[in-house]
């Protein structure tokens, strides 16, 4: 079996998603739009199930989906969706003394990632979620092709 396109394109992909943030959020570096990345990530994560969180791992590329699952306390249970802002405020509070997270850091890392998945399988994943994740990963565009999916 030849290697997994995901794995042979990873650092290229990640590349595309480190610079796709950092634009959509007018961060200045790679470590700022990994920390707002992180936070993002860490917020989403915190609000699923082992199951729900491994069926949407599944869905991101190599890197983001190491992201997503490193360190999980998977003995911890979901806590509880909250407000867009609380939830934004818990991503800034990730790494707070080198943390400049936009308010913005949601919609900005969700455009990003669209950009990077197949979209029909990532939306099918949210739906399962719920209602929820699909708002917290929804993302407007006034052109659906802007969120094509971006080859390496």
């Amino acid at each position: 079996m030849p290697m997994p396109h995901a794995y042979r394109t990873a650092s290229k992909d990640w590349r595309a998603f480190l610079d796709d943030a950092k634009e959509r959020m007018g961060l200045v570096s790679d470590n700022m739009a990994y920390t707002a990345t992180d936070g993002v990530l860490q917020v989403f994560r915190r609000r699923l199930t082992v199951a729900e969180g491994i069926a949407f791992a599944d869905e991101l590329p190599a890197v983001l989906r190491a992201m997503f699952v490193y360190r999980w306390d998977v003995g911890a249970g979901p806590v509880e969706w909250g407000p867009r802002a609380a939830l934004v405020a818990e991503a800034k509070a990730v790494r707070k003394d080198h943390n400049l997270t936009p308010d913005d850091c949601i919609e900005a890392v969700a455009w990003a990632v669209r950009r990077q998945v197949r979209l029909v399988d990532f939306d099918r994943v949210l739906a399962g979620i719920g209602p929820e994740a699909e708002a917290f990963w929804a993302v407007e565009v006034s052109d659906p092709a802007e969120l094509g999916r971006r080859f390496s």
